[in-house]
């Protein structure tokens, strides 16, 4: 960049406003980026989300030639290599030992008052860096001076902006999250102009690291025109389609509902993958009938912990928490002062030691103290991780005793729980000839030393457990003046029925339930559980040795799950590749293979077609985003994906990046979808949504 180009103009300019029209343009730019979500509450997304529109011959090529690029222009490298450095400390969540000062302001002028003294940017040129010291205090000026000192036609703006996101995508994924999801539920003010203030902040670094950033688009322009074709890409996929899809949709059609019978217990189970071979185990284990339901069980709520104080909201992103439930102390007037004072003191002990480690002098200070005890229990941990969580578990019960807790639904007004009650039982078919136990089974996993462990919790309720939705759509309706309601409008609940939550742990498949039932019923259903359980840890481990022997499958998915080693602690969601949205008789007799999403649907129940609709435009929609993500992270890990666990490196505990200054990684690591370096074992297909409804009133089984 010349003196002659920064001189040619008023280095503040003041335009009260960006030129009419280019709001618009900003706007349109952001279209073709996917949003992604924080380590913490990871959420599956499809990372063509901005090309859903168009047909997946166009969208392939689309989004290649923005994101599929060989190599990007080595100025754009280093504008790139100055970004991140800056929004590594911006949007540093603990990680860094000295925040970023200002971010209150937002990260444009957050950034602002610090560019003038960043060398790299200005190499103490004085006109760089009286141009730095004179930006408007608005990005959408910024962004607009800047973009007219590139000398960027006004029809080629919108391109421009495009690139700007586009050769550094993973980032602008997470700022697009900020943006639009994270802002609307915490109505967080600092990033309400976050994605302007972004592209300002890159356009002007463009600006000052690159002699002709108009090269860009010509770069652009020619790169599209040596990008492959995708045809044999799309083909390959579409091969995988029918091989799959064909058989499935004739053993659909050549089921037929049975009679139905009065079962023992009744399941509901998330609609998740994992929760299918399980489901069947357990039902060729006794007389059960089981149900397929999101796994935030229809109630829209803020989950508050009123010992920690830790509130999170545990319902599908689509949706924003409508209410607050609080999970209180079990009989707290019962619980000693001390085992409460224990549980905060502990939290507060674990939050000391996390930030030691960060700070510049304790880590040498604790391997001085700690060094013996660090590293004897980093080799029990790595060659004995089944004694060593027995050990963790031990002193974690003898320093902080586990408190029961119980959901507290007193704010939900009784309209509403009456509503979400009848809209549960009335979408899976369950209105009648209800058993006397009837529980819903929410889930989760757990994996150690898992930078991606949220993501195999459960995406209805937002990268979390899901057991307690399960705990609080029981205990409603357990309550007696829900049940008088729903039997005015024709649902009669016997008085012998209970209704209990559980929570399905998908990595070892263990099932907790979360009230003590004294009845031979209960005692029965957890004997059964466990045989569940361990018939299919057999077939489980069978697919991942790739052996016949299943003998201790059980012991050694635990000890996959306790193995902070273990780069591949669960494959339950990969292969997935259909949604069945039908009632259970259509699918009880057959083997799946843990592929197929199960929602239980009752046509019946649903006259004018608004339960549909609700399964169509959210469950499924939550299993879409799942399945391309897995497709496009298989497709193209080292694009989409997130590289492999080796060499990956955590950012501002938010984030994924290969390296210490690689753009963020938004997708599943390479050892999620491949069963090795060139072998993938996820079957890289779209997903295919069944709808069927009942041929004739009839209760599955």
């Amino acid at each position: 960049m010349t003196t002659e180009i920064i001189n040619k103009r008023t280095l503040r300019l003041s335009k009260p406003d960006i030129k009419k029209g280019e709001k618009e343009l900003i706007k349109e730019s952001w279209k073709i980026i996917a949003p992604w979500w924080p380590l913490k509450n990871l959420i599956a997304v499809n990372p063509l989300q901005g090309f859903e529109e168009l047909p997946i011959e166009e969208a392939l090529s689309k989004s290649a030639a923005y994101f599929e690029q060989p190599s990007i222009p080595e100025s754009m490298e280093r504008v790139n290599r100055e970004t991140i450095k800056w929004l590594k400390g911006y949007f540093d969540e603990g990680q860094a030992t000295i925040v970023m000062p200002q971010r209150d302001l937002g990260l444009y002028n957050s950034w602002k008052q610090l560019c003038p003294y960043d060398y790299h940017l200005h190499k103490k040129d004085p006109n760089k860096v009286q141009f730095l010291k004179s930006l408007s205090n608005t990005s959408e000026t910024a962004l607009s001076d800047c973009l007219s000192l590139m000398q960027i036609p006004i029809e080629e703006r919108e391109d421009f902006l495009k690139l700007l996101l586009s050769t550094m995508p993973g980032w602008a994924s997470y700022i697009k999250y900020k943006a639009d999801w994270e802002t609307a539920s915490s109505k967080e003010t600092t990033n309400e102009h976050i994605q302007t203030d972004y592209l300002a902040m890159r356009a002007i670094i463009t600006y000052l690291m690159w002699p002709d950033p108009k090269d860009l688009l010509l770069w652009h322009e020619q790169a599209k025109k040596n990008l492959p074709s995708q045809d044999i890409r799309l083909n390959k996929i579409k091969e995988l389609e029918s091989e799959y899809r064909i058989p499935l949709l004739k053993k659909l059609a050549s089921q037929s509902l049975p009679i139905s019978r009065s079962p023992s217990a009744q399941l509901v189970f998330c609609i998740d993958v994992r929760s299918e071979p399980f489901r069947k185990e357990l039902e060729d284990s006794g007389n059960y009938e089981t149900f397929g339901f999101a796994g935030f069980f229809g109630i829209p709520a803020q989950i508050t912990d009123t010992v920690t104080g830790e509130s999170y909201a545990s319902c599908p992103v689509l949706l924003n928490p409508k209410h607050t439930v609080k999970q209180s102390l079990w009989q707290e007037k019962l619980v000693h002062e001390q085992d409460k004072r224990n549980y905060v003191r502990f939290s507060a002990i674990k939050s000391i030691y996390q930030s030691m480690k960060y700070t510049f002098i304790a880590p040498f200070a604790m391997v001085e103290y700690m060094g013996i005890f660090s590293g004897g229990w980093t080799l029990l941990r790595t060659f004995a991780p089944t004694l060593a969580t027995k050990i963790k578990t031990s002193l974690h019960r003898a320093i902080r005793q586990p408190l029961p807790f119980i959901p507290s639904i007193d704010e939900i007004n009784l309209a509403d729980q009456c509503t979400y009650a009848e809209a549960a039982l009335r979408m899976i078919g369950l209105t009648a000839d209800f058993a006397p136990l009837v529980v819903f089974c929410g889930h989760g996993s757990c994996t150690e030393n898992n930078a991606y462990a949220t993501s195999l919790d459960c995406g209805a309720c937002g990268g979390r457990h899901g057991g307690k939705n399960g705990h609080i759509l029981a205990k409603i309706l357990n309550e007696s003046k829900v049940r008088e309601i729903l039997k005015a409008k024709g649902i009669s609940i016997p008085d012998k029925t209970v209704f209990i939550g559980a929570e399905h742990n998908t990595t070892t498949d263990e099932v907790t339930l979360q009230d003590e039932i004294y009845s031979n019923t209960y005692i029965q259903l957890k004997q059964d559980l466990i045989k569940a359980r361990s018939k299919n840890n057999a077939t489980r481990q069978i697919k991942i040795e790739g052996t016949k022997n299943r003998g201790g499958a059980t012991d050694a998915l635990k000890k996959r799950s306790q193995d902070w080693a273990q780069v591949r602690p669960e494959w339950g969601l990969a292969r997935n590749a259909a949604f069945i949205i039908a009632p259970r008789s259509l699918t009880r007799s057959l083997d799946l293979e843990g592929r197929c999403f199960l929602h239980s649907y009752d046509h019946i129940q649903d006259i004018d077609g608004k339960f549909l609709e609700t399964i169509l435009t959210a469950p499924m929609v939550v299993a879409q985003w799942i399945n391309a993500q897995y497709l496009f992270s298989t497709e193209n890990n080292a694009i989409y994906g997130g590289g492999s666990k080796v060499t990956k490196n955590i950012v501002g505990k938010f984030g994924i990046m290969q390296g210490n200054a690689s753009d963020l990684m938004t997708g599943l690591p390479l050892q999620s979808v491949h069963s090795s370096d060139k072998t993938s074992y996820h079957e890289p297909q779209r997903l295919m949504t069944v709808v069927r409804p009942l041929r004739k009133v009839s209760r599955p089984f």
